[in-house]
């Protein structure tokens, strides 16, 4: 008998990895892609803040983790201890 495994019902899904989507690119690519500076991404990249991976001394994402980050920049997401910072800006 065949068994497939399926999540439980109340059981999440599993997210699925941005960086396992579309073409790996170097954060200079996805810059002029995207519109923000290559040191933008580089700084969201080291802080986890935007899904890339270290290849050397590059950094690779896709345009799929471009996309969940801007996304996901909303005022709620920003952590409480920075608001204040964002604005007052």
């Amino acid at each position: 008998m065949l068994r497939l495994n399926m999540p439980e019902e109340n059981e999440q899904p599993t997210p699925i990895d941005p960086l396992t989507i579309g073409e790996i690119i170097t954060l200079a690519e996805a810059s002029e892609k995207s519109g923000f500076g290559i040191r933008h991404l580089q700084i969201l990249a080291k802080a986890g803040r935007l899904k890339a991976k270290k290849s050397g001394s590059n950094w690779l994402t896709t345009l799929e983790a471009i996309e969940v980050y801007k996304n996901n920049r909303s005022f709620k997401n920003i952590p409480k201890k920075y608001r204040n910072k964002v604005s007052s800006q």
